[in-house]
């Protein structure tokens, strides 16, 4: 992509297992980082499968490097959750509160709001699962796994 510079995309632990994480030099480093990350995700979402997409876009100014000048890559920074939680907004009804807490509690992050995307939180097949079942015992409710794919945010997961 134009605006990068250079980029390192690892595989790191997540909450939920193993995440990419796509660490990047801007061309410009006056770049806004927010915007930056959006666009690079819709550019590679638009050519590669979800699994291939990064969930997390650290922007770095420069390369942590070693004493003899090779990546330290046990110095670059451990992504944070809550940047992927941009404008929070709380759920608002009894379903959407319910709904939100499952999530937290399987994802393993802090809380999650109606605009929060369950895959870009770190959600994967196997969580979305768990994600049904626990609807299921708790809300006795049945959710069909493919509702959480098709309505990935909060809110559009509520109204299925």
């Amino acid at each position: 992509h134009a605006a990068v510079r250079e980029v390192l995309v690892l595989d790191i632990d997540g909450a939920g297992g193993k995440q990419l994480a796509a660490y990047l030099i801007a061309q410009d480093s006056s770049a806004d980082h927010a915007t930056l990350r959006d666009t690079l995700k819709q550019h590679l979402k638009a050519d590669l499968p979800d699994y291939m997409v990064p969930t997390h876009f650290l922007v770095l100014d420069q390369w942590p490097l070693t004493a003899n000048g090779k990546l330290d890559r046990k110095a670059l920074p451990k992504p944070d959750a809550s940047q992927l939680q941009q404008g929070y907004v709380a759920p608002r009804t009894a379903l959407e509160q319910q709904l939100a807490a499952i999530w937290a509690e399987v994802l393993k992050v802090e809380q999650v709001g109606l605009h929060d995307n369950f895959f870009e939180l770190g959600g994967h097949s196997l969580l979305a699962t768990q994600v049904t079942s626990r609807i299921r015992q708790r809300l006795n409710v049945e959710v069909p796994l493919r509702s959480l794919f098709e309505s990935a945010d909060l809110q559009a997961f509520a109204q299925t």
